[in-house]
């Protein structure tokens, strides 16, 4: 999965470089060629360029860019802005125009615009659909956003085992065009049960009297609806597929999902991985008003101060032995350092593993062992030249022994706690990504601070 993020980090970044000095001609032009000028420029941008152009701008530009746009390119560049940033356009249309963007939209994209739409708007415009779409759409919006039918379309291709290759030809001329990322249709029988695939470049190959059950893969698994988005994009990056059905629990086919959809989901993924560690939305818009920005913001410096003040408490413990001792205030911040680094170490290790499905219940505790003893060799060489540098330094072997000892256990115990924690937090229904970083850097402080100047409390006594 690591490798399939950092892929599309890459092309993405190649992508906005690329284009970068296309997106300036068009800016430049807002301010000093003509509206023609500037429309032509637009028109030359695919949906997802015009969405990178809106955001990297300012409101109020954003709006003179909207306006220029055909009503074909604000529905396309829709699906592929920021949940902050589309909403400032989504007040602005009304119901007709909300269902004209159907129409241009794959049925999953035009669910995850609805879900962000009050209530009582979504309900109006799913009431002007015509009720093929309406059907396709309320299929998508009955399952969660981050599960397998909350990505896929229900725009498919299905034939028979019985039918021939030459009747699946002629199907096929005569519908003209085929769903995006097609690259084979799928076999389901008279009940609409899955049976098996069969790849485009089978059918185009094989003799036109055959039928499709003779070359058709009943081998290849469908995913089943309720898979997390996750799960999904796992099961694509090992079988390196470009679509896929989706089954019910009785195996009936409700859609498919496609490579686009997944490759949202492992950037949205990579995304978060980063932003959410320090209390940031991935979808917050980057020139979002000043109120939000504090609203948002406040809860987690909120929980960081909390943790904070926590590890402020122990200190104040020993106030007495840090007065005695200058140099114990000096060398705090080096046990406490060193502590979150090896749990940070450990905590991300697993995470990472649990995430790509290589750590779980049967090797927990294997890993557990692995982490202590990785933890104590290096605690075991850093803690000793640690302390030789502070006895030489402030001419107290005392004070070596007492460093050495804090920093052994400091780092001991933020192995246990970068081993466990992920466990623990997904137990009570908390992302470790997001609250991990914080639950260990608090425990890593508060047992350094005790540690230590507990320790050397006792010694100067």
């Amino acid at each position: 999965m690591r490798s399939y993020k950092c892929r599309f980090w890459r092309i993405r970044k190649s992508v906005i470089n690329a284009d970068q000095q296309q997106l300036e001609d068009i800016l430049r032009g807002l301010g000093r060629s003509s509206v023609d000028e500037t429309k032509i420029l637009l028109t030359s941008l695919r949906p997802n360029e015009v969405a990178m152009a809106l955001e990297a701008n300012l409101p109020n530009t954003r709006r003179v860019i909207w306006q220029l746009l055909d009503d074909e390119a604000r529905n396309q560049s829709l699906q592929y802005l920021r949940e902050d940033v589309r909403a400032e356009f989504l007040e602005a249309m009304d119901t007709a125009q909300l269902v004209a963007a159907a129409e241009d939209l794959d049925t999953d994209d035009f669910a995850d615009i609805l879900q962000q739409l009050p209530a009582t708007i979504t309900q109006q415009v799913l009431e002007n659909l015509n009720a093929r779409d309406r059907a396709r759409v309320e299929s998508v919006l009955s399952y969660p956003e981050d599960s397998a039918g909350g990505l896929m379309d229900t725009d498919t291709i299905t034939v028979r085992p019985r039918h021939a290759i030459e009747l699946v030809l002629r199907y096929l001329r005569l519908r003209k065009d085929l769903p995006k990322s097609t690259d084979s249709l799928i076999v389901v029988n008279s009940a609409d049960e899955y049976v098996g695939i069969l790849p485009l470049a089978k059918l185009l190959t094989s003799d036109p009297t055959v039928t499709v059950r003779e070359i058709m893969a009943s081998d290849v698994a469908a995913i089943n609806v309720a898979e997390t988005d996750a799960a999904v994009a796992k099961i694509f990056s090992e079988r390196d597929l470009i679509s896929a059905p989706v089954i019910d629990d009785n195996g009936i086919l409700l859609g498919r999902i496609t490579i686009d959809d997944v490759v949202d989901v492992i950037i949205e993924d990579a995304e978060e991985a980063v932003l959410a560690q320090a209390g940031l939305d991935v979808d917050e818009d980057t020139f979002a008003p000043v109120h939000k920005a504090v609203r948002r913001r406040a809860v987690w410096l909120g929980i960081n101060l909390l943790t904070a003040l926590m590890a402020a408490g122990v200190i104040h413990l020993f106030e007495e032995a840090i007065v005695k001792v200058v140099a114990l205030a000096v060398l705090m911040p080096v046990v406490a350092s060193m502590g979150g680094i090896a749990g940070t170490q450990t905590l991300t290790l697993v995470i990472r593993g649990q995430a790509t499905g290589q750590i779980g219940k049967n090797n927990l505790l294997w890993m557990l062992n692995r982490e202590f003893v990785v933890a104590a060799l290096n605690g075991l060489l850093w803690a000793t030249l640690v302390a030789v540098a502070a006895a030489t330094v402030f001419s107290d072997t005392l004070l070596g022994f007492v460093i050495a000892t804090a920093m052994m256990v400091t780092i001991l115990v933020a192995a246990i706690a970068g081993s466990l924690l992920p466990s623990l937090l997904r137990r009570m229904n908390i992302d470790p990504a997001i609250a991990g970083g914080v639950v260990l850097t608090t425990i890593t402080d508060i047992t350094g601070f005790f540690v230590f100047l507990g320790l050397a409390t006792l010694v100067y006594a």
